[in-house]
This record gives C-alpha cells, sequence and structure tokens, in this order.
C-alpha cells in the first residue's frame, strides 16, 4: 500500500497531507516564464557575471568591454541558443516534479509546510543540477570564456563543434565539469530564497497589519521575492567556483583535475575574499529581474496559459 493511501486514510480529525498533481499547464508556464526571462536581460545578466568570475582582476568597465569585443551586442547573449533556452525550459519542469515529490514525502515523515517546503525546493535544485543544468551551465560557460576576439582573424568555433570536441576529448565528465558546485548552488540558492522570501513576507504583514490568510498584492510579492532573491546572493563562492571550473581561458598555474576544494583555494589565494565575490552585482540583478518575470508577469500568463489549455494553473510564483 503506498504512503498516499495510507495518508488517505486517516483518522477523523487528523489533517491529510494531499499530493499535489504536476499539471501540464504549470510545467508550460514555468517553461514560458523562463525562456522569456533569459531571452530578454537574463542572459546578458548571466554574461556579465560570468565574465567578472572568470576574470577577477576585471573592472565591471573591464568586464563590459571584453564582452563587447567578442561580437557586440550579440556578445551578450553567447551560450543562449541552445543551452541557455534548454536549461530554461527544462529546469522548471524538473524542479516540478522532484520539489512536489520531495515535499509530499517530508511532510509524511512530520514536517511542517515551511520545512517541507524548504526541503523539497532543496532535493529539487540538486536534481536540476545533475538533470540538465550541469551541461547547460558548463556549456554557457565554455562560450562565455573561451578566447573569440575577431581582431585576431579567430572566426569562433560553432556551438556544436564547441560540445562535440569537449565529449571527443573528455567524455561525459567534460560536458558536465563543475556540476557538483551547480548543484550546492543550486540546493542553497532554492532553500536561502524560500526562507528568505517567507521571512520578507511575514515582515510585510506585520507593517500592513494583514494575518496569514489574507494575499499579498503583485507589488508586495514581488518586494519580498525581490528580497529573497537578492539576499541568496550570499553565496556567491559557490558562483565563482562554478564558473572557474567551467571556464575555457588560459591560466598555466591552475590546478589540474579541479574539485570544489582545489578551486577554492586557488580562487582565494590569488583574489583573496573579493575574488569569491566578482560578479555579486549581475548576479543580484538577475535574482530582481526573474522576481518580475515570475510575479508581476506570472498572473498575466497564467490567464494565457489557462486559455490556452483549458486547465486552471496552481503553480505557485
Amino acid at each position: 500500500m503506498s504512503a498516499h493511501q495510507v495518508m488517505g486514510t486517516s483518522a477523523p480529525g487528523v489533517q491529510q497531507i494531499e499530493k499535489k498533481p504536476v499539471k501540464f499547464s504549470n510545467l508550460l508556464l514555468g517553461a514560458g516564464l523562463n525562456m522569456f526571462e533569459v531571452t530578454t536581460l537574463g542572459q546578458p545578466l548571466e554574461v556579465i557575471k560570468t565574465t567578472m568570475a572568470a576574470n577577477r582582476t576585471d573592472t565591471f568597465a573591464g568586464a563590459m568591454s571584453r564582452i563587447w569585443a567578442r561580437g557586440g551586442i550579440l556578445g551578450y547573449y553567447q551560450g543562449l541558443i541552445p543551452w541557455a533556452w534548454i536549461e530554461a525550459s527544462t529546469k522548471g519542469a524538473v524542479l516540478l516534479f522532484v520539489a512536489s515529490e520531495a515535499e509530499y514525502y517530508a511532510k509524511t515523515f512530520g514536517a511542517n509546510n515551511f520545512v517541507a517546503g524548504i526541503g523539497g525546493g532543496m532535493v529539487g535544485g540538486v536534481a536540476q543540477a545533475y538533470a540538465t543544468m550541469g551541461f547547460c551551465t558548463c556549456m554557457k560557460t565554455v562560450e562565455i570564456t573561451q578566447h573569440k576576439l575577431a581582431a585576431q582573424g579567430v572566426k569562433p568555433q560553432s556551438t556544436f563543434k564547441t560540445f562535440a570536441d569537449i565529449y571527443r576529448k573528455e567524455g561525459i565528465a567534460g560536458i558536465n565539469k563543475g556540476v557538483n558546485a551547480v548543484a550546492i548552488r543550486q540546493t542553497t540558492n532554492w532553500g536561502s530564497r524560500f526562507g528568505l522570501s517567507r521571512l520578507a513576507e511575514s515582515a510585510i504583514r506585520r507593517m500592513t497589519g494583514k494575518d496569514e490568510h489574507e494575499k499579498l498584492g503583485s507589488l508586495e510579492k514581488i518586494i519580498a521575492s525581490g528580497l529573497g532573491g537578492g539576499l541568496s546572493a550570499w553565496n556567491q563562492p559557490i558562483e565563482v567556483i562554478r564558473v572557474e571550473m567551467q571556464s575555457k581561458k588560459d591560466d598555466p598555474n591552475r590546478p589540474k583535475n579541479l574539485t570544489v576544494g582545489k578551486t577554492f583555494r586557488y580562487i582565494y589565494g590569488n583574489n583573496g575574499i573579493k575574488g569569491l565575490y566578482r560578479g555579486v552585482t549581475p548576479r543580484i540583478g538577475l535574482g530582481i529581474w526573474q522576481t518580475i518575470c515570475m510575479v508581476a508577469f506570472g498572473d498575466i500568463a497564467k490567464e494565457a496559459i489557462e486559455k490556452l489549455t483549458g486547465d486552471k494553473v496552481t503553480a505557485k510564483h
């Protein structure tokens, strides 16, 4: 007998734990919002963040010049097609499936909604990393950090030739380089985003006199989620480590066969604590933009998806 069936036959007066279905409309909403976010400001901010993390002695202006030299305005969209699109269109589906399952089973073991929500988000974040984000972030970083200056007369390799070369030389491990750092980033991201956003919501409710059952307005949700997203950038060192592990920039002094620990020591030894936080400003900006897309545009997108599919969207945003 399944855990769901057991919970469904609980005694009167005991709150039943409902297993939320993962609907097609929810997946379509998540994929659509993620695709919009990354295709507008998301990828340019990702490129700036990655460039600063990989070239830690550059100023912000220097990083912008470096990106422009790679191809003008298109330099800010390196890695968008297909890697950022693959990541954006699949990570929401993986997160929803896995987080929903993890949250449900956490509740069956007695966890409250807050703890189960954080736990589900963390497990979903790890699943995201190993399922799709590992190779997508690796390929994006490779494209952003390899030297492709037109001034040197070097014609850039195609995206798929780059992928094939890495696979031929290094196999699956090569195209998933840095995946452990991605997993650490994702699990801490989702755990802290969820927790910090809920704390911000509680503070807003206290300031506005709303009780726990009253809905927050769109602006209040944007502020709460924006604070959660921005403050979760505390784990930027993991992001810098991830970029360094996946980077293709030339550095003969960099250790071979990088692990998370080796990379941390290398960055700290060369650039100190400031080096571990390079790119944190565009990352905060990225978190705010993601929040605006998911919250401000979420209600509009919900209505459109419901009309298209005839299925009521239940996903939170």
